[in-house]
C-alpha cells in the first residue's frame, strides 16, 4: 500500500482536479477533509479532475475529527508538509501508511492540527519564495515517497 495524499480543506478547485489526476496515474488514494472552498460535489471533482477523476480513488472526511476516527481504525503517521519545518522531504524516511497531509492553499492548516502531526516537512525553495503551488507540492513528495518504498509502477 501507498502513502495517500490528504487535502485539508482545499480552497481551490482546479488544485484539487490535478492532484486527483496525479492519483490516478500513479495509484494514490486522495483523501479530503471537508469543507472544501468550493463545489466539492462528486459531479464538479469530476469536471475538476477531467476524465482522471473517475480512476482515482477517494475517501471523503467531513471534518478534521472524521479524519483522525478514520486514523484510528488504519493506522500510520500524519505527514504535514510546511512551510514552518525544518525537516526536509527528501531526508524523510517515509512509510507505506504514510498520510501526506497538505493545507489550504490560504492558510495552511490551524495549530491543533499541526501540532497533531507525527512529522513536519518543508520542501526546500529559493530565498524569498512563500510557497510552491499545492498540486506541485503534492506531486513532488508523492513521487518521493513512492521512489523510497519502491512503489513506483512499471511502465
Amino acid at each position: 500500500m501507498c502513502p495517500s495524499i490528504v487535502l485539508y480543506q482545499p480552497d481551490i478547485a482546479g488544485n484539487t482536479g490535478t492532484i486527483l489526476r496525479l492519483a490516478a496515474c500513479f495509484g494514490l488514494t486522495v483523501e479530503l477533509i471537508e469543507p472544501a472552498g468550493f463545489d466539492s460535489s462528486d459531479r464538479a471533482l469530476k469536471r475538476a479532475g477531467m476524465d482522471y477523476a473517475a480512476m482515482a480513488t477517494l475517501k471523503r472526511h467531513v471534518d478534521w475529527s472524521a479524519f483522525l476516527a478514520d486514523c484510528e481504525q488504519r493506522p500510520g503517521r500524519i505527514v504535514l508538509l510546511t512551510t514552518k519545518a525544518t525537516t526536509t522531504y527528501s531526508d524523510f524516511v517515509f512509510q507505506e501508511n504514510d498520510r501526506l497531509l497538505f493545507g489550504r492553499e490560504s492558510a495552511g492548516v490551524p495549530d491543533d492540527v499541526h501540532a497533531r502531526a507525527d512529522a513536519r516537512l518543508t520542501i526546500p525553495m529559493a530565498a524569498g519564495a512563500r510557497s510552491l503551488n499545492l498540486a506541485v507540492s503534492a506531486g513532488i513528495v508523492a513521487a518521493e515517497a513512492m521512489r523510497q518504498g519502491g512503489w513506483l509502477l512499471d511502465a
